[in-house]
């Protein structure tokens, strides 16, 4: 029997990006009141970003600070994120390692934000590190094929799937490439909706947990 290689999206697939934004936020808020003696940035942050509005430059307007948005995106980006796995996804990534499958990673980004992203998630725990596969650092962002095509040549003939989410560009390569697609639907917490898409992007399966991944 072939070996299967499950390949995985990492944003608001092995868990949910907001959740990424939140803690950045309220770092940046424990920042501005220790160095600004702002109060409440937090949640205004927040708010701000639910009304799509720019938040690093109202933060400013409102709590009359003269701080540079790169400041803002340096803290955002660089910081070490209090983010966990959903008890669920332990399970079905546990599940494969133990059925002595192979399990990557493709996710586009800094190669600081997401590595710290990887690490603060514990992923190492089911995943080599030299199966993720972060663009910045790998020269290739989706939907090239050379990040998808490094597991076909490092584990030829076997059985490939790709999990993400984002249908505008996650499955074009895998699906040129002949792999099993899959995409985890949207349960109204993703940072990018979800939308009709042509059949070059759209996924062979879509699933509203990663348990169904199992039964596929």
């Amino acid at each position: 029997m072939k070996k299967k290689v499950f390949v995985f999206d990492l944003d608001d697939t092995l868990y949910k990006e907001i959740d990424f934004l939140k803690s950045a936020y309220r770092e940046i808020a424990d920042w501005l009141s220790a160095s600004f003696h702002v109060s409440d940035a937090y949640d205004y942050m927040l708010s701000c970003y639910q009304r799509g509005e720019n938040v690093f430059l109202n933060t400013n307007e409102k709590y009359n600070l003269q701080i540079e948005l790169s400041e803002y995106l340096t803290r955002y980006r660089g910081h070490v994120p209090h983010i966990s796995l959903l008890e669920e996804v332990r399970q079905v990534l546990y599940q494969l390692k133990i059925e002595n499958d192979v399990l990557g990673i493709i996710t586009d980004g800094r190669e600081i934000t997401q590595s710290n992203k990887i690490a603060a998630l514990g992923l190492e725990e089911y995943i080599q590190r030299e199966n993720c596969i972060i663009s910045e650092c790998f020269g290739y962002s989706k939907p090239a094929l050379e990040a998808y095509l490094f597991f076909q040549n490092k584990y030829p003939d076997c059985i490939y799937y790709y999990i993400g989410d984002n249908v505008d560009k996650d499955f074009i390569a895998p699906n040129k490439l002949g792999w099993t697609t899959v995409c985890l639907l949207d349960n109204g917490m993703n940072i990018h909706k979800q939308r009709k898409v042509d059949v070059q992007k759209s996924p062979l399966y879509f699933i509203s947990s990663l348990k169904e991944l199992l039964v596929l």
